[in-house]
């Protein structure tokens, strides 16, 4: 089987402009993915959070959010 003459410095700038040319053509799905990641990093930090705090009834946060509390 033949192989390419490529070399190693050949490849790595080959790779280097289909990473930065997909990077520019995605740039939206790109910015939708890590808006996702910070999201999920968030909501897990608030869960963690919460697992810290203490409990409360059901009816005492609805209280709360209808101003009777």
């Amino acid at each position: 089987m033949a192989q390419a003459g490529l070399s190693e410095s050949v490849l790595k700038k080959l790779f280097k402009e289909a990473l930065t040319e997909t990077l520019q053509e995605q740039r939206e799905l790109l910015h939708d993915v890590f808006a996702e990641v910070l999201e999920d990093i968030a909501l897990a930090e608030a869960i963690r959070k919460g697992r810290q705090t203490e409990q409360v009834a059901r009816e005492e946060i609805f209280r709360s959010l209808e101003g009777n509390g």
